[in-house]
Parts: structure tokens; sequence; C-alpha cells
């Protein structure tokens, strides 16, 4: 079972970002996709979740409005997209299995 994301992104404030994860090595709607933001110098933070089955997704309430998660079930990839950039964005961004599988994780940098 494996996760890869997509690589690094530099944004100015304002864009938006979309990062992927592919997975392989299993039923890609077996399970949920979740996402998780890892801020410089702080802890891991949940942000939700997409059901790879029906797509049916849950936001943490501090990423509702800002991030969409979706799916592609036809390449098993799943994406995230945050949209209205602000520098407190900047952050690793991580796609996982819970608890146990994970993505390498995608820098995403919003700076001027």
């Amino acid at each position: 079972v494996q996760l890869v994301q997509s690589g690094y992104e530099l944004r100015n404030p304002g864009a938006s970002v979309k990062v992927s994860c592919k997975a392989s090595g299993y039923t890609f709607t077996r399970y949920y996709i979740n996402w998780v933001q890892q801020a410089p110098r702080q802890g891991l933070e949940w942000m939700g979740h997409i059901d790879p089955e029906d797509g049916r997704t849950q936001y943490a309430q501090k990423f509702q409005g800002r991030v969409t998660f979706t799916i592609d079930t036809s390449t098993s990839t799943a994406y995230v997209e945050l949209s209205s950039l602000k520098s407190e964005d900047t952050a690793v961004y991580y796609c996982a299995i819970l608890p146990l599988v994970w993505g390498q994780g995608t820098l995403v940098i919003v700076s001027s």
C-alpha cells in the first residue's frame, strides 16, 4: 500500500494550490483518504477526509470554506485544493490512510 504525493509548490498569497495523492497497492475505494497539515514548528493537524467510494467529505472546522477534497477513481488519486492562500497556510500537507499509511508530504510555501 502506497500513497505518493505531488511535489513542492510555491504560491503567492491569494492564489490557490492543488496537491495530489496517488494510491496504489489496494482497492482505492476501501479506505478514507485523510489530509493532515503540519505547519512550521507545529504538530500535525487533521484537516478532514474523503470517502473514495462516494465522494462524501468531512472537514475540520478550521479548514471549512477554503479547502476542498476531491477524488478521481479512474486514477486512484485524491486531491486537496486550498484557495485564498495566506502565509499561515505554509506547511507540509500529508495524505494518509490513518493511522498507518502516509504519503511523503508536500511542502506548500505561500510567500510574496
